[in-house]
């Protein structure tokens, strides 16, 4: 039975459609004030997480990934921050404790907002082509999001199949030696083919 994602009105589901277009899950917690954290920033009444409650990508900022490895990992400490909220629930919730973070996080929003505000002037200089420009910045984020997802899903592509290269090209250089050893094959065909195959490059 597929999951679904836990935060309310997500209708994300943990699927193979959802993994093409770059939407990632990602479990609770283990750490008992990490996971309360998360469950808190959900703003659902009554709400504890279980061992297969699971929350997609689309509520994290993409600052909150950790994309070095084949898997994209929930950097330690971060917290969903991301939803969609109806009125009656929208109010601060404070992720953020010591210091040190906070002043982080000042500066995280005052480099964002400087994005923003160059990003500005193209909006008002194309403004008859509006239509290719995001409408919000929600949409930006979205499109970012989905671009660093793509990004990563051919970077990881592009690693698989230079694997693939190496074993196929390791199984034709064994075939050849076999042939060779079994007199099938002269050395000159065995180098020639070698060199056509690619082995020897």
């Amino acid at each position: 039975m597929p999951h679904s994602c836990s935060a309310w009105n997500c209708t994300n589901r943990f699927s193979s459609q959802t993994r093409s277009i770059g939407i990632t899950f990602h479990r609770f917690p283990k750490d008992s004030h990490l996971r309360k954290r998360w469950e808190t920033a959900l703003r659902r009444k009554g709400f504890s997480a279980s061992l297969s409650s699971m929350l997609c990508s689309e509520h994290f900022r993409p600052e909150d990934f950790d994309r070095t490895g084949q898997t994209v990992r929930i950097r330690t400490g971060a917290v969903p921050s991301v939803f969609r909220f109806p009125a009656h629930l929208h109010k601060h919730v404070f992720t953020r404790t010591s210091k040190t973070s906070k002043k982080a996080e000042e500066t995280l929003s005052l480099d964002c907002s400087q994005l923003v505000q160059e990003a500005e002037p193209v909006s008002v200089a194309t403004n008859d082509h509006s239509y290719a420009l995001p409408s919000s910045n929600d949409d930006l984020r979205a499109r970012l999001r989905e671009a660093l997802a793509r990004v990563e899903s051919l970077e990881r592509e592009r690693r698989n199949a230079k694997d693939r290269e190496k074993r196929a090209k390791k199984t034709v250089s064994g075939l050849l030696e076999d042939l060779r050893m079994k007199k099938l094959i002269n050395e000159d065909l065995k180098e020639q083919l070698d060199l056509y195959s690619g082995i020897n490059k």
